[in-house]
């Protein structure tokens, strides 16, 4: 191209670009102090808790608060299903989000409740308390070691522990993902929640995509990431003017990393225009570093899921390929990129490329073909099985077993809350504790199935072992009993706690 047919170069275009992205330090401080932009921490995405939301029900009782302090601590994302919010907060804290639903009632299991959720914890349970009342703090319902003859108080536990579970466990299947899909954008939930912390609402997402086109390197191509209700869309002209020819746009540093070890790749859900595009997959946080690239066809007009296997992402530094490049590093993908471009790699040109306008819309971005883990975690109780069976010792067994009769049927009907989970197709964890105390935990833990086992356990130890279930394949279509010794185990080997485990138990 002449001198006199070259195309104004937008420098400030150039410079907000490299400001967004945060490449030139002391120009993001200054516009900060200027413009009243937010601080680092608050403009930053968190690749931990942008995968999705886990669900904590019975979030302000014995265990499901313990539950929420547990993921909190760990990083995760957390939703909080109560019933009364001011009392919750005064419980929970700040750092959760809260939200108004009761499981008894399936109507309140709105979609707001259930958007972007990766996982369930229920810890919801039927209130008992001693017949003669108890002590302000709850002591002696709470040590789970003194007999004191109990009643139930409130809703009935065929409601709660049945009706209520087999609730939450049909509308939580039409939101979870499936076992092996890791949810890293879904833009179908965008308009959710909206100015809430660490969500997919429009705001935050403007705060994560942004534009990168050829305008860094003197180019005039001009995309953008618009946001609807239900899709996100990749648009903007692409020109190939002062020797361009690309458009793109890149989520800014994950922090931390997001860990897809043991993911097979990324799908894409998608509807485009019949061009080619490309996804980068980025592990070096640096700005100008190597990116993992993968070209993809569209058919015009129609939606597809496409599947990049990490196996054929190619390592490639400003279009061309890096040679004797590692395989990429799953456990630290930095930030993503999708790109329109004119050229291929190596100077090779992209065989479904015109410059001019285009769309791509995006529903949503996940890594697939990981392994099986839970989606559901259900705290039960030990003893379900035993009201009834052949040969039980009735003297020999713990009270609720004794008085599941004077107590609604309590065992009888969280065992049908089992089933309900069992029969569902959600991948599940059930954890049948024996008596439960406000001792400390950390304490070496038994794991037995058949429910034969009787004992006592902490919250604190119940609390930790719901969490461990989303993190262990071993963990996932199980359902076993627990209790604790009286040997302290700082640092337990989860891994071979659930090792001798058998599925469909």
């Amino acid at each position: 191209m002449s001198q006199k047919n070259r195309q104004p170069w937008d420098f400030g275009k150039f410079v907000e670009t490299l400001s967004y992205f945060e490449v030139i330090p002391l120009l993001n401080w200054v516009q900060e102090l200027f413009q009243g932009r937010p601080q680092d921490s608050q403009n930053k995405p968190d690749g931990d808790k942008k995968v999705g939301v886990i669900l904590v029900a019975g979030a302000t009782g014995g265990v499901g608060k313990r539950v929420v302090k547990s993921l909190l601590e760990k990083g995760y994302r957390v939703r909080s299903l109560v019933r009364d919010i001011e009392k919750a907060r005064a419980i929970l804290g700040n750092d959760t989000e809260l939200v108004v639903a009761d499981i008894t009632k399936i109507e309140t299991l709105t979609p707001l409740v259930m958007a972007n959720i990766q996982a369930v914890i229920c810890c919801t349970a039927v209130r008992v308390q001693p017949v003669e009342g108890d002590t302000p703090d709850r002591e002696k319902y709470n040590q789970g070691v003194k007999f004191y003859q109990p009643e139930i108080v409130g809703d009935t536990p065929e409601n709660v522990e049945y009706q209520g579970v087999k609730n939450l466990v049909d509308v939580a299947a039409k939101y979870l993902p499936q076992a092996d899909v890791k949810t890293i954008f879904d833009f179908t939930q965008s308009s959710v929640n909206p100015n809430k912390f660490n969500d997919l609402s429009l705001n935050n997402l403007k705060n994560i995509w942004g534009a990168l086109d050829d305008v860094v390197m003197g180019g005039v191509s001009s995309s953008n990431m618009i946001f609807t209700d239900n899709v996100a869309i990749f648009t903007g002209n692409v020109s190939t003017d002062n020797s361009g020819g690309f458009a793109s746009v890149r989520t800014k540093n994950f922090q931390p990393s997001i860990n897809l070890s043991g993911y097979e790749g990324i799908e894409l859900r998608i509807q485009g225009d019949g061009k080619r595009y490309k996804l980068f997959v980025r592990t070096d946080s640096a700005w100008d570093g190597v990116g993992y690239s993968y070209s993809f066809d569209t058919v015009d007009g129609a939606w597809i899921n496409v599947r990049i296997p990490f196996a054929d992402l190619i390592p490639v530094f400003r279009a061309k390929v890096v040679k004797n490049c590692p395989a990429i590093d799953q456990s630290r993908v930095c930030s993503l990129q999708l790109m329109l471009s004119k050229f291929e790699y190596d100077g090779q040109l992209n065989p479904h490329f015109s410059p001019g306008t285009f769309a791509l819309k995006i529903e949503s971005i996940a890594a697939y073909g990981g392994h099986n883990l839970s989606r559901f975690v259900l705290v039960s109780s030990a003893g379900v099985t035993r009201p009834g069976r052949a040969g039980i010792n009735l003297e020999e067994e713990p009270p609720a077993v004794r008085l599941n009769d004077q107590l609604g049927g309590i065992l009888t009907w969280k065992l049908k809350g089992e089933d309900s989970l069992r029969e569902s197709g959600i991948s599940y964890t059930i954890i049948r504790p024996c008596a439960l105390t406000e001792e400390a935990g950390g304490k070496e833990l038994i794991l037995e199935q058949g429910d034969n086992i009787r004992g006592k356990i902490s919250r604190d130890d119940i609390a930790e072992l719901c969490v461990q279930a989303l993190q262990n394949t071993q963990a996932c279509n199980v359902t076993f009993e627990v209790k604790a010794t009286e040997n302290s185990a700082n640092h337990k080997n989860w891994e071979n706690l659930f090792a001798g485990l058998e599925t469909n138990k």
